[in-house]
């Protein structure tokens, strides 16, 4: 009877008073409620997170998003529109001059809407290698980060649908590396290889094995010739949004999301005992109009920053969480000096080779193809012009003496690529984008002012050491290298970049200089790193933010290395892992006695769970 009266008062906590969930347009509509959790950016890791702790009815969360709601943007659902949508759904960021890029600015897209840059992105959907993982969990000393460790996670996130047509697709994919029961979307392109895909395929069987076929580079071996997958299914992007807050979660009682309202710093409630951790669970929120309405809101557990590269560390520095010094230069008061945030980000960076070719320019899709779109989510639309597209991953050989010259090896292991090539087809020009996925320059974010409303420093630091410019140079050289292939003798007709094998090194220097770009896929702001090294990093294995309590972190920012991959599937993963921790840590014992189950049942009939907060 003890174990009945336990569990009874246990479930009358978790019953309800009367609110229905919702989604919240703007500040002023959110009322002043107490919450479990509050997550704060509704991107790819808040959603996932949000809609995690809230499967459980115990916890109640409220998931705080910057921009506007994705729900009815129809151009967010069309493949193809991606490159068209709204500047309304961008943060609009732009870098510091880059130094090793002849000081050129950069616009970096970040997504400003519900499902962050899941709602805006490429798509691309790509794990890495597993010994990026390996690392993480290396650095951390915590094998939950492992390859091994997370991979049931992959199949808890992902839900492989085959493309709309039902085309073969066998031979393009590995079927035991794809989950089928989770959330987010993943497929191949709906029409089957193009002449230019075929020639791709030729050539890696005319290299005799220099860049080998992969069944699948999400298998944890992403080096190879490889058919690119992304996420999308049915004709329709899936964003984070769509796979984790859909309007079945949006309906849950224990969720609240508000939009349209920056998180403008985290503040400490107490402290716990003299000289103990602070105890940061407190949010300030502000219309992301700018006006000067502020609210306060406290989680009961916890709070979990889900900003991103740029907003976590930017909501952090604001709070006074930083260094001390560059903090006291803007007139911010420290209240954890925690010198690592904002410090020690890496980014991919890129150079695009270009040849003529025979072909005739493609044109771009009429009005007919969104009528197709529209009716059957088929055609032109349904992707865009790289989805299907074959993608090369390679590695530069460790006897290559780009290390003796440069220093380790900055890959995580022997499965990892140093460089991703992404071939393109326009009929008349054929290009290659180079990525390098091993950069060992870091950047840093700071801010520009003590006004939460004025955008961080974003400072990438491209290029500022040398080994970057060797490894795009061997990129260069292999990129040409395959393209070289006799599948090609009657396509391309010249390149029209500067070929390394032929051209004074300074010149190859130069085109680098003038012509790379960003990589978009920044990460490491706010690095996790091992539980007892309390001043390097900032979060821990758990992701709680380090000398302080109630604070944690889930988004690309504590990924400790650049990993060698588009970081979307990385932080799904991340995001994962971080619920479940989350989860564990607040988790109650369940009852398991048979009698009060009957007891409780018919009661809990009788109740419209649907319409209560918890």
């Amino acid at each position: 009877m003890k174990h009945l009266y336990g569990s009874l008062s246990l479930l009358l906590t978790t019953i309800p008073f009367l609110v229905q969930a919702r989604v919240y347009e703007s500040l002023e509509h959110l009322p002043s409620r107490d919450y479990d959790f509050i997550v704060v950016g509704g991107g790819i890791a808040g959603s996932v997170v949000a809609s995690r702790l809230t499967e459980d009815r115990q916890f109640s969360v409220l998931l705080v998003e910057a921009g506007p709601n994705d729900e009815g943007i129809f151009e967010m659902r069309v493949p193809a529109f991606t490159f068209q949508l709204d500047k309304t759904y961008d943060w609009n960021y732009v870098t510091a001059p880059v130094a090793g890029l002849n000081n050129r600015t950069f616009d970096y897209a970040r997504g400003h809407v519900l499902g962050g840059s899941s709602s805006i992105n490429g798509m691309i959907y790509t794990r890495g290698a597993g010994d990026d993982y390996d690392e993480w969990a290396r650095i951390t000393g915590d094998s939950g980060w492992t390859w091994k460790s997370l991979f049931p996670l992959i199949k808890r996130h992902e839900r492989w649908v085959l493309p709309l047509g039902g085309r073969d697709i066998s031979g393009q994919y590995d079927p035991q590396v794809h989950g089928y029961n989770g959330n987010t979307l993943v497929s191949l392109v709906q029409s089957g290889p193009t002449e230019f895909d075929r020639r791709i395929m030729q050539s890696v069987q005319q290299l005799d094995g220099e860049l080998p076929f992969n069944l699948d580079q999400n298998s944890g071996n992403p080096i190879g010739v490889t058919w690119n997958q992304n996420t999308f299914g049915d004709g329709e992007r899936s964003s984070a949004a769509d796979a984790y807050l859909n309007p079945e979660v949006r309906r849950r009682a224990n969720l609240d999301i508000v939009v349209n309202t920056l998180a403008t710093k985290v503040l400490p409630i107490g402290q716990e005992g003299s000289g103990g951790l602070l105890d940061i669970r407190t949010v300030e929120l502000a219309p992301r109009s700018g006006d000067n309405t502020r609210k306060v809101f406290t989680a009961k557990k916890e709070v979990v920053l889900s900003g991103g590269i740029f907003n976590t560390p930017h909501i952090l520095l604001n709070s006074g969480i930083g260094n001390r010094t560059e903090l006291s230069a803007l007139g911010i008061t420290t209240i954890h000096d925690l010198p690592d945030v904002g410090k020690g980000m890496s980014d991919h960076h890129a150079v695009v080779n270009v040849w003529n070719a025979t072909g005739t320019p493609y044109p771009p899709p009429g009005p007919e193809a969104l009528e197709q779109w529209k009716e059957s989510r088929t055609g032109p639309l349904a992707n865009l012009s790289f989805s299907g597209r074959p993608f090369i991953w390679t590695r530069i050989p460790a006897n290559d003496p780009i290390f003796e010259d440069y220093g380790p090896d900055p890959a995580s292991g022997e499965n990892a690529p140093h460089l991703e090539i992404i071939p393109g087809d326009e009929g008349n020009q054929v290009t290659a984008i180079i990525i390098l996925l091993t950069p060992k320059p870091r950047g840093s974010v700071t801010l520009r002012s003590s006004n939460p409303f004025d955008p961080p420093v974003i400072d990438l630091g491209l290029f500022t050491h040398p080994f970057d410019f060797e490894a795009l140079r061997i990129g260069v050289s292999r990129a040409i290298r395959f393209f070289s292939a006799p599948a090609w003798s009657d396509y391309l007709t010249a390149l029209v970049t500067p070929n390394p094998e032929t051209v004074p090194r300074e010149v190859i220097e130069e085109f680098i200089r003038g012509q790379g770009v960003v990589g978009n896929h920044a990460t490491g702001s706010a690095a996790m790193s091992a539980r007892d090294k309390l001043k390097e990093g900032v979060v821990d294995p758990d992701l709680k933010v380090k000398g302080v309590k109630g604070l944690r972190i889930v988004d690309a920012s504590v990924i400790p290395i650049s990993p060698t991959a588009h970081p979307q599937a990385p932080v799904y993963l991340l995001a994962e892992r971080a619920a479940e921790l989350i989860r564990e840590a607040y988790s109650i014992q369940k009852c398991d006695s048979q009698a009060f189950r009957d007891w409780y049942q018919p009661i809990l009939e009788h109740i419209p769970l649907n319409n209560y907060y918890y």
